[in-house]
């Protein structure tokens, strides 16, 4: 049995799996294959990719999307390959972005590189022939009633059928978490959470031989998992760089034109030239280009001659200064030849990551100059990264307090006295931190709730902006990852679902534009004394 249907944490407030225990319990239990098909979302699935593929496990990479109009009703949608894993990143923006997206729209497409998989007849019915399609059965008691119309529909209209065993914890005992999140989602207190808003207690990781007998009459429902399985190989290329292209009026020679901007640079910096500037110069521009990074240089010095060109304030920050290209290009302030800097502390030919450039702008004017980046390199390429927003000690008592139907006034009477650390200390802050021992942890109900509430710790609660990350992709940014609006649709702002590190192990290349206050202070300063001068 491959289990096709796993939710993990990262299916925000649903499922209540950490990768790292799936992926552990996988290897206990000798499992090879394994699917995550997170709702909606493939946030978590760069990170389950690397950590399977570690531990000599299968990853197969999916999503669970669900119908806009029945939030009851969804597919399965398992990438076949690196096509299919594009695929899949297409179809969850869409999902998250659209607010006309379809299923049937979807089922009605031919996806050749993805496997579709569901329990719903209506939408087996719509389903385009020239896909891969599957008729889900589950392994869950109160399934078995739709699961056997979905059976019969499937032998009288000659689909193949495949077993599921829906996973939305690993244990038993790991329901009331379940409880737990689903309160907190639907912000709902648990004493008033219906069947409708859960999903059933057997959702657990089930041993193979229970899977078996569950399906002992219908084995080909259990090969099938396994002929979809052995189909599905995704390789993210973990290591291997995506970098951007600079746009330029012409098709250029783009380490050329890097040379060519930086020696005007160059002339503008220094009098004399002296060899040893020349050579140094030459050596940094051979090790950029040897580590394809000329047309990074180049967008980042795009971005700042923008800026000049603006008005805007701005200064480069970190180990860019030891650059002299940096220097030469206008986006570093500091003279690495007059103050002795290492180039090689900034990079070098041994170093395999990329360097960051980080380039902080007024607070009043960094949108502006953000702005200009997606207009330059293209809506379609350009997306800020998100950060995952996860539960701390005194957000997790917080929301599982509330759960418990705990008034406000209550919660935050005992939340102030909480210290800022990890929701997992929540057991021990009465002993351990001194301004927490008049708490009364010991009693009901806050011994259950801080017991349940350190157990969502780290657990995400939502995605956020990254405060500076921009990443620009050589193409359409869904071939490399999903995308959705930031947490306040309204602001419109689209960010990519895997975060920061995410986006780093998919060899996405991430810009740094900051928003610092001091420049905006420093640009309203020289303003009123501009203002002053004039006046006198």
């Amino acid at each position: 049995m491959i289990h096709l249907h796993v939710h993990t944490n990262f299916s925000l407030l649903q499922g209540t799996i950490r990768i790292e225990a799936l992926i552990q319990t996988c290897v206990k239990q000798n499992i090879k294959s394994i699917a995550l098909t997170d709702t909606n979302a493939m946030n978590g699935l760069v990170q389950f990719a690397k950590q399977a593929s570690e531990c000599k496990i299968n990853p197969i990479l999916g999503s669970c999307i669900t119908d806009p109009e029945d939030e009851k009703g969804y597919i399965i949608l398992l990438a076949k390959n690196n096509e299919g894993y594009s695929d899949l990143c297409k179809i969850i923006t869409q999902r998250k972005l659209n607010d006309d997206f379809s299923i049937l729209n979807i089922l009605s497409q031919v996806w050749k590189n993805l496997f579709i998989i569901t329990p719903f007849i209506e939408f087996l019915e719509k389903v385009n022939k020239n896909n891969s399609v599957y008729a889900e059965i589950i392994s869950t008691k109160t399934n078995k009633k739709n699961s056997l119309k979905t059976y019969q529909f499937a032998i009288e209209k000659n689909i193949p059928i495949v077993a599921t065993n829906p996973i939305y914890f690993l244990k038993e005992e790991d329901y009331e978490i379940h409880r737990l999140v689903t309160a907190i989602r639907l912000n709902k207190t648990i004493d008033t959470l219906n069947e409708n808003d859960l999903v059933d207690e057997d959702y657990y990781l089930k041993d193979q031989s229970d899977i078996e007998k569950i399906f002992k009459k219908i084995p080909s429902a259990l090969s099938n998992s396994e002929v979809i399985a052995n189909q599905c190989k995704v390789d993210l290329r973990f290591g291997e760089y995506k970098y951007p292209k600079f746009i330029s009026a012409k098709n250029e020679n783009i380490p050329l034109l890097l040379s060519q901007i930086v020696n005007e640079g160059l002339e503008k910096k220094y009098s004399p030239i002296t060899k040893k500037i020349t050579d140094r110069l030459n050596s940094e521009l051979e090790v950029i280009k040897d580590q394809h990074l000329s047309d990074y240089f180049l967008i980042v010095w795009d971005i700042v001659n923008e800026a000049k060109k603006r008005g805007m304030m701005f200064i480069g920050r970190g180990s860019a200064g030891n650059s002299l290209v940096a220097y030469c290009l206008g986006f570093t302030q500091i003279d690495p030849i007059k103050h002795s800097l290492y180039f090689e502390r900034f990079m070098n030919k041994a170093r395999k990551s990329v360097p960051d450039i980080d380039i902080d702008f007024s607070w009043k004017e960094r949108d502006e100059i953000v702005k200009y980046v997606f207009e330059k390199y293209g809506f379609d390429k350009v997306a800020m990264i998100s950060t995952t927003i996860t539960f701390r000690a005194r957000s997790a008592f917080r929301e599982t307090a509330k759960a418990f139907g705990i008034s406000e006034r209550e919660i935050s009477k005992y939340s102030k006295l909480i210290p800022w650390t990890n929701a997992v200390n929540l057991p021990n802050v009465t002993t351990n931190f001194p301004e927490s021992r008049s708490l009364g942890f010991d009693k009901e109900p806050w011994k259950t709730i801080v017991d349940l509430a350190s157990k969502i710790g780290n657990f995400p609660r939502h995605l956020s902006i990254h405060p500076s990350g921009i990443v620009i992709t050589p193409n359409k940014i869904t071939e490399y990852c999903a995308l959705e609006y930031a947490k306040n649709k309204g602001l419109g702002l689209i960010i990519t679902q895997p975060d920061m590190y995410s986006i780093e192990d998919l060899g996405l290349i991430k810009i740094d534009l900051l928003s610092q206050r001091s420049l905006g202070v420093l640009r309203d300063t020289m303003e009123v004394l501009n203002k002053k001068e004039k006046n006198i």
